[in-house]
């Protein structure tokens, strides 16, 4: 009795320590804040645990680091765009984008995100079209091939993608791989070796120095981006596994969003990869002209690769969707897996639909997190009284991460419209200046909308009470989730 006695004592000590630092050191959202308490008062010894393993802050830690001389020329670079912005003397080639100078401003002041304009994309919505693509690209590989995936598997996919990068490796050319610990905990060992013993390297994110454990697996690099030889480069929502093939019973089909970019912007997708990269390897790479080449002239398409994570005290891509929807004069249309605002993005999307712009988002119908799942539709629910109309993606599974405004601009990325990706994730978007390129995404969701349902606030009022009671759950979790 006694025993038990001192040990609640001890846990509650522990637990107004731990409410003292959260409230009082980490100066975190209050929606965060609040979570966590609840999570501390109500679960006194579980909870400690859980925020000893999903609750680290890591803003005031420097994660990723420049090599001096390139982040000196790359600051050089941005404060020169700035200053032709301010000064109203920016030289676009479309006069279109000439509207969207505050959003280019914005990447730039608070992202170091450079524009580029040399650029020609082709868009993906089909997992065997990109993945027949980049294995066709990284089987002409000359020079080098980097990735990053937040989830690789070691299937039929995994596999092959494996093969192809151990013979180009074998043919001498630079292999470097690097996944993510927590996304791609079932990885075999098989995999790696076979990458390693033909000359390639392979690299774990913030792997766990405790086999089974990873303290720090609350903040996983959600990234997916490819580089091949400095000259292509990918970016978007699909990993590595059968089901991005849709070969998975349990989703169907997977809708996602990818981008295969050449160009100057694919500097910018190196640059993230070499900063990630460095983090994680033992053997750096320099920021040598050789990862850099003069590139010839692609196209017209404005690009900025925006990244985002807990390590920044700024949420770079939420800002820039904000901006975005506060912009829109017509419309709005947005894919996105999971729908968990915080109060800002959200009253963004409400704003615009009461000033008339016809906001429309796109969900999954079915979910693979069942918390995050009710807590999208608890959202879904808000948003339809506002005026947003909301519809429910029924030819499989949507995992696409896109929003388009006026067929103007447009981003595609990692970043879902979540809590998890503006605070908790490493994520990465290319935000997209070009009518064309805008007008052909809106194109893409207007046929998604022929396989969806339109979710109307009469069908979501019908909700049985066991519904209502999971999204008021999830709700107030979402802040953690």
């Amino acid at each position: 009795m006694q025993i038990t006695t001192v040990l609640l004592g001890i846990s509650m000590v522990l637990n107004i320590i731990l409410a003292g630092i959260v409230v009082f050191l980490e100066r975190r959202n209050i929606s965060a804040t609040w979570a966590w308490l609840m999570v501390l008062f109500f679960l006194p010894v579980l909870g400690f645990i859980l925020y000893i393993i999903f609750g680290q802050n890591l803003s005031r830690r420097r994660i990723f680091k420049w090599d001096k001389h390139e982040h000196t020329f790359l600051q050089r670079a941005v404060f020169a765009q700035m200053k032709l912005i301010e000064e109203n003397r920016s030289e676009f080639r479309n006069p279109v984008i000439h509207n969207y100078n505050d959003l280019i401003f914005l990447h730039l002041n608070n992202n170091e995100a450079l524009y580029t304009e040399n650029n020609a994309l082709q868009i993906f919505t089909d997992g065997h079209e990109k993945f027949e693509s980049l294995l066709y690209d990284i089987q002409n590989a000359q020079e080098h091939i980097h990735l990053i995936y937040y989830i690789i598997r070691d299937d039929e996919l995994g596999k092959r993608i494996a093969s192809t990068l151990a013979e180009k490796a074998r043919q001498g050319v630079e292999v470097r791989v690097l996944y993510d610990d927590s996304g791609s905990r079932h990885l075999s060992r098989r995999f790696k070796k076979q990458i390693e013993q033909s000359g390639g390297i392979i690299e774990a994110f913030f792997p766990g120095k405790i086999p089974m454990i990873n303290l720090r697996v609350n903040y996983r690099n959600h990234r997916k981006i490819a580089i091949i030889d400095s000259k292509i480069g990918y970016i978007g929502g699909f990993n590595i596994g059968n089901e991005y093939l849709g070969l998975n019973q349990r989703f169907g089909y997977w809708r996602d969003t990818h981008l295969r970019i050449e160009g100057e912007a694919v500097n910018n997708l190196q640059s993230r990869f070499m900063l990630d990269w460095n983090q994680a390897s033992k053997m750096k790479i320099s920021f040598k002209e050789y990862y850099y080449p003069t590139l010839e002239i692609h196209g017209e398409i404005g690009i900025q690769i925006v990244s985002s994570g807990p390590d920044s005290e700024w949420e770079q891509i939420k800002h820039g969707y904000i901006k975005m929807i506060l912009s829109a004069k017509k419309y709005v249309y947005i894919q996105t897996p999971y729908l968990i605002p915080d109060e800002s993005l959200l009253d963004a999307l409400k704003i615009a639909a009461f000033s008339g712009v016809d906001v429309q988002i796109m969900i999954p119908n079915k979910p693979d997190h069942p918390f995050v799942y009710w807590a999208t539709y608890s959202n879904a629910g808000q948003l339809l009284r506002a005026g947003v109309k909301i519809f429910t993606y029924e030819n499989g599974f949507l995992h696409a991460k896109m929003i388009v405004v006026d067929g103007k601009i447009a981003s595609v990325g990692t970043a879902n419209i979540d809590v998890r990706s503006f605070r908790l994730n490493f994520e990465v978007n290319a935000f997209l200046y070009h009518p064309d390129i805008a007008q052909q995404l809106a194109e893409i969701f207007k046929i998604d909308i022929r396989l969806s349902s339109e979710l109307t606030i009469e069908k979501y009022q019908k909700r049985s009470i066991l519904i209502q009671t999971k999204e008021s759950i999830s709700r107030l979790l979402s802040p953690i989730l």
